[in-house]
């Protein structure tokens, strides 16, 4: 069964990339470990908060790439630990988030078992310019395609 794209439309031209960040995006979208919010701080800045109780900052890392933020997680346990009763499990976690152009990461703190990683959108600015025409060759061109191709 062939899917159905809504960016199929000729008047939609170089839209590809971002119909395969909403494919991926699609894809990310039933994680659930570790929670987390995303909050708007001042006009231009964002705050991603994950609750990683148990994380250490050597247990953490952050990465960006091609508009691609990743959180990974990975404890270890400590050697000589005996547990009677283990109901905090040590698991290994990646969330992903896709950033729009422009959009920077200042700065990560943990905090109290929270993640915080601070995030600025520029200010867009409009853009808009002239295009200029230029005069064609004259008949030349009409006269080659209504005579198939060939001029006389």
């Amino acid at each position: 069964m062939s899917r159905l794209s809504l960016f199929n439309n000729p008047l939609l031209l170089g839209f590809d990339e971002f119909e395969r960040t909403l494919d991926r995006i699609a894809k990310h979208s039933g994680e659930g470990y570790p929670p987390y919010n995303i909050e708007q701080i001042g006009e231009n800045g964002l705050r991603i908060t994950l609750a990683v109780a148990g994380f250490t900052l050597d247990d953490l890392s952050i990465l960006v790439e091609n508009n691609q933020l990743a959180v990974r997680g990975k404890q270890t346990d400590e050697p000589g630990r005996v547990f009677i009763h283990r109901g905090i499990a040590a698991r290994q976690f990646q969330r992903s988030f896709v950033l729009a152009d422009g959009i920077e990461v200042v700065g990560s703190t943990l905090d109290n078992g929270l993640l915080h990683i601070d995030l600025v959108r520029p200010n867009p600015e409009p853009k808009a310019r002239s295009i200029p025409i230029r005069p064609g060759a004259g008949g030349a061109a009409r006269k080659t395609i209504e005579h198939g191709g060939r001029e006389g």
